[in-house]
């Protein structure tokens, strides 16, 4: 693992173990891998790849992961069972996030019939034999936020005892308070003199803050997950943490922030699980602005209206055109395609964007450049000229579109199938434009705009 200045909080990743736990999410040994690449670009110290005895895949990943030649250090999770440690060390990880389960309820369920007493006997046992099979151990209390300190103290101390290389407080179901946080944190990092570490969930929506709360008592590590991944509610998102801990704390991390947009984009892609648009950092409307007051503030000083600039996470401003539109932004909009309007011209492009987005429609960017040309007069040469488009479908036949398109003033007609009607018509398309190049389907989104049987509804789709 990489050197940093000991003022640096770790940062563990759990994307591809936590992570890939969010209901209907299932990596490839290759997915995992580029993810994994990513994030070692992005800068985290320890990437947690998976648990190698889950399955035959996860164990792949993680020695796929071990071999790449990444600079973080390749973890595995594991339970206090040999078993789950050879499978780890096989893969060669080099660490594990070994848990054990602390309070009440989860050494009864997990363990009928034993005691506290017992459980630290057994995570003595599992730390010393990972530490014989070379690697280095990250000890952790399950469900560590509804247990009896003095419990976890003890546990603690057994595993330190035993050569555990860092301690981790786990909040496994989002109970804890940003105050209990730091003030527990603050408790054990005097007793203990190994790096602890918090590991929070966000059933309340408090692991973000509960995550930041626990640096501020002493963590020396978090984890956390890109876009807040993970089982029920999520775990705390990397992305948001971080920024938070530098900007309004001063902490610094290893994290290249400028990645930081780039790998959440990667997850969403493989993950498949869609950002909301008003996500902090990353959603598409973090840095999006429509009202005419605040974007004619953010054109002269983008801190008007901004805690931070795009740029810091690798992204670009947007200024959306709709009915609260202001002249400035349309300028904006306008300098950036290239034309010029009289103040005429500008009352009527403001006018019709307006009327638009009264009827309750989204403004596209098509929109807005087609509006703008028609009031200028200019006339823009259609490449690209869709002529037809028929698709047949029903409970007994295969989805299938036909398309005529005049490409370049050549007309080319192609047929396809698909899954579906959509993927049908855009299977369609691609085979009529694969000689000039390949396409794919960046998003597909349907708003209604009316409601009933007979709405009206708005449909985009970005290839």
């Amino acid at each position: 693992m990489k050197a940093r200045p000991d003022s640096r909080p770790l940062v563990l990743d759990t994307t591809l173990r936590d992570g890939e736990q969010t209901p209907g999410v299932s990596l490839s040994v290759e997915q995992k891998l580029m993810i994994a690449e990513a994030l070692d670009k992005l800068g985290v110290d320890i990437i947690e790849a998976g648990t190698a005895i889950a399955s035959e895949g996860d164990f792949e990943a993680i020695k796929e992961i071990s071999n790449a030649g990444l600079k973080a250090e390749i973890c595995s999770f594991a339970r206090i069972k040999k078993i789950d440690i050879d499978a780890a060390a096989d893969a060669n990880a080099d660490s594990i996030f070994m848990v054990a389960p602390s309070s009440p309820i989860h050494i009864s369920t997990k363990f009928p019939g034993k005691s506290g007493d017992d459980v630290i006997e057994m995570s003595v046992e599992a730390v010393e034999y990972a530490k014989e099979r070379g690697l280095t151990v990250e000890f952790g209390a399950e469900d560590a936020s509804r247990a009896d300190l003095d419990f976890i103290k003890r546990l603690f101390s057994a595993a330190v005892d035993a050569k555990a290389d860092r301690l981790t407080f786990a909040d496994t179901v989002g109970v804890l308070t940003p105050e209990r946080s730091e003030s527990i944190m603050k408790e054990l990092c005097k007793e203990f003199n190994v790096p602890i570490a918090i590991h929070c969930h966000d059933d309340f929506g408090l692991a973000n803050i509960n995550t930041v709360y626990a640096i501020r008592g002493g963590a020396k590590e978090f984890h956390a997950t890109i876009n807040g991944l993970g089982e029920r509610a999520g775990n705390a998102a990397l992305e948001e943490v971080v920024m938070t801990l530098e900007v309004l704390y001063g902490i610094e991390t290893n994290v290249n922030k400028q990645n930081i947009y780039n790998t959440s984009k990667l997850v969403e892609k493989l993950t498949g699980v869609a950002l909301p648009l008003n996500k902090p950092i990353v959603g598409e409307n973090a840095f999006t602005h429509e009202s005419g007051i605040h974007t004619s503030a953010i054109l002269r000083n983008s801190s008007a209206y901004e805690p931070i600039t795009p740029e810091m996470v690798g992204r670009k401003r947007s200024l959306v055109l709709g009915k609260h539109a202001g002249r400035a932004s349309v300028e904006a909009v306008m300098k950036e395609l290239g034309y010029k309007a009289t103040k005429e011209q500008m009352k009527e492009i403001l006018k019709r964007i307006k009327e638009i987005g009264d009827k309750g429609k989204r403004v596209t960017d098509a929109d807005v450049r087609t509006i703008i040309e028609t009031v200028l007069q200019i006339k823009r040469e259609k490449k690209v000229v869709l002529e037809d488009l028929s698709i047949v479908s029903g409970m007994k036949i295969m989805p299938t579109a036909s398309v005529k398109l005049k490409i370049n003033g050549r007309e080319i007609i192609e047929a396809a199938v698909g899954l579906g009607p959509v993927d049908a018509a855009i299977n369609a398309i691609k085979k009529a434009v694969k000689e000039f190049g390949d396409i794919e389907l960046v998003s597909y989104r349907v708003d209604a705009i009316t409601g009933g049987t007979d709405a009206l509804v708005d449909v985009i789709v970005q290839l």
